[in-house]
């Protein structure tokens, strides 16, 4: 793993904290969350507040996510909201936090001057004993505070502000004033600037967790199902409707169809397809180069149409039917049939335009693991998994080529795979005929 680490490809856009000062804000919110301090003086956190570094200190990366089901944070920064999230037990959890940070930012902002805010992403369920619990968890709320309360306050200050208001011999009442200038030694003036953060709940329908070794829920679609990746289909009795295994190639086909939610490359609009489907060659040929020891170092494209070329009877059926794909959208080829049973049927779709977009991409990418591009992008667990079995000369190239071409253009490269355009307007009917610019009856003339 030092490889990716070392191009930022694993632990990147960490927040750094070093100074002091925010060490002893993050040992108090972590006191609070934990009952746990670091001694570390200088360590990287991701949007949650967890550390690789303090994780590795405590044993236990888990240390803001007990049992993987109700995520603690600690926020320093409003810089945090770029970070990524790190031990992802829920595809939602990063959402939910950058959605929070940003709608508070400005309130957040001013907490985060004086004090570490401590919070936790929280629902009905503590504990995951079955798989059935996965469904239970139906919302997410979330609560924060600084280290000192002073949301609390804030929130206790108004109530004793719009009782002072409200009574009529509230300002004789000394015990009131007194309490009420006491706490807004602590608050400040929460007239002129609010100490409060929107209360938000966040709907968890459509999900991926990696609990129980992976299952992509998908409850909120006219045709609902579980989709189970580990290949256990000893879950007991799940409370949806269908429960597809992760190798029922054409059950998980009909699932996408049926709710409309994927769409084959090729007819996407505004994106060059067959590039992308080259691309996924690409590496399907550094995928058995590396497996037969070639060395990958600087590999351009031309020394992989090379390898393929010489090893073109050992690529697999997905390569030669996206070629197929591929010699039909540019040579006018015949039209490959590519059912849902082909090895290379997942390599040829990807998710329409819709609020599960990101989810439906994950899942493609679970589902076309050659394509490491796209399971890096998508499926990152997924994809750190995958990297610790590769030969080291495939770790490299892929290495490589993510720090060369990703990288340079994250925004650029994900538009060009995943991006949709808007759909063209129709055109405007022109108004040159009498009534349709004066309608049926005539001049309406103003008085």
């Amino acid at each position: 793993m030092k490889r990716l680490i070392s191009r930022g490809l694993m632990f990147g856009n960490l927040i750094p904290v070093m100074s002091p000062i925010l060490v002893e804000r993050y040992n108090r919110a972590l006191k609070r969350l934990t009952g746990k301090q670091t001694e570390l003086s200088d360590f990287h956190i991701d949007i949650s507040g967890y550390s690789p570094e303090i994780g590795d200190e405590l044993g236990d990366d888990l240390y803001l996510n007990h049992a993987g089901v109700n995520r603690q944070f600690i926020l320093l920064t409003t810089e945090q909201k770029t970070a990524p999230l790190l031990n992802a037990k829920f595809s939602t959890s990063r959402g939910i936090l950058r959605q929070f940070i940003e709608t508070n930012e400005a309130q957040l902002f001013a907490l985060t001057a004086r004090d570490g805010v401590a919070g936790e992403l929280v629902n009905s369920v503590y504990a995951l004993e079955t798989p059935k619990r996965l469904f239970d968890v139906r919302h997410v709320d979330i609560e924060a505070d600084t280290t000192d309360g002073a949301v609390a306050s804030a929130k206790k200050l108004g109530g004793m502000i719009d009782r002072f208001m409200r009574e009529d011999d509230a300002w004789c009442d000394d015990v009131l004033i007194g309490n009420m200038i006491g706490l807004a030694k602590d608050t400040g003036d929460i007239t002129r600037n609010p100490l409060k953060l929107n209360t938000m709940t966040f709907d968890q329908d459509n999900f991926w967790t990696a609990h129980f070794g992976g299952i992509y829920v998908f409850r909120a679609l006219e045709a609902p199902a579980a989709i189970v990746m580990n290949g256990n289909d000893d879950l007991g009795e799940l409370p949806i409707e269908t429960v597809v295994q992760g190798d029922e190639r054409s059950a998980i086909a009909q699932f996408l169809k049926v709710n409309d939610l994927a769409e084959p490359i090729v007819e996407a609009r505004g994106i060059d397809s067959a590039a992308i489907l080259r691309q996924k060659m690409d590496f399907m040929v550094a995928d058995v180069a590396a497996g037969l020891g070639e060395d990958l170092s600087g590999a351009t494209r031309r020394d992989l149409r090379n390898l393929g070329r010489r090893y073109h009877d050992k690529l697999p059926a997905a390569w030669q039917g996206l070629a197929d794909l591929v010699r039909w959208a540019e040579d006018g080829g015949p039209w490959p049939r590519i059912d849902s049973e082909h090895p290379a049927y997942f390599y040829t779709l990807r998710a329409k335009d819709h609020a599960d977009a990101d989810l439906v991409n994950m899942l493609l990418a679970e589902l076309s693991p050659m394509d490491v591009r796209q399971l890096f992008i998508c499926h990152k667990e997924a994809f750190y998994r995958a990297y610790m079995g590769w030969p080291d000369e495939k770790k490299a190239y892929v290495a490589d080529f993510l720090s060369t071409e990703y990288q340079v253009d994250k925004a650029g490269t994900r538009d060009a795979l995943f991006g949709h355009e808007a759909a063209m307007d129709e055109p405007a009917p022109k108004k040159d005929d009498l009534i349709d610019r004066v309608g049926p009856w005539g001049a309406v003339r103003r008085r």
